[in-house]
């Protein structure tokens, strides 16, 4: 037998099992990578949607502030009043329950004054991407 023709016969029988299992092997390697990106690809997009939803909810309550001269006493008031047209779901928790508000500080000048919501933040105990938690935002 020539080289040429065992070379033939041996093409005939198909894959072997070692070439297989490199084929299989390189599919895992290849999934696993894209399942990673594509779950912090969510998280990015979470992490997108919270910084927005803190801009504007912290601009909706500067504004209360700046047409009534007091802060919202609750979420909900901005919302009642016109400012918002519901408060958002936290991203990172999917409730709208769970949002954090700061208190103002008491007007040194009006103590009696009722203080309101200064500011808001996700009620989530996790940690962004860069390392920095959610609740500090």
């Amino acid at each position: 037998m020539t080289t040429l023709r065992r070379a033939r016969l041996s093409a005939a029988h198909g894959f072997t099992l070692l070439e297989l299992l490199v084929v299989m092997a390189l599919i895992v390697v290849l999934s696993a990578v894209a399942l990673v990106g594509y779950q912090n690809s969510i998280v990015r997009a979470r992490e997108a949607t919270l910084a927005d939803d803190l801009h504007k909810m912290r601009e909706a309550i500067d504004q209360y502030y700046a047409d009534k001269q007091k802060w919202p006493a609750a979420l909900e008031d901005l919302v009642t009043d016109g400012y918002l047209r519901k408060i958002p779901d936290d991203p990172m928790t999917n409730s709208a329950e769970t949002w954090q508000t700061v208190p103002a500080e008491s007007d040194p000048a009006n103590p009696t004054a009722e203080t309101g919501i200064f500011d808001v933040k996700s009620g989530s105990d996790k940690t962004a991407l860069d390392g920095k938690p959610y609740a500090e935002w």
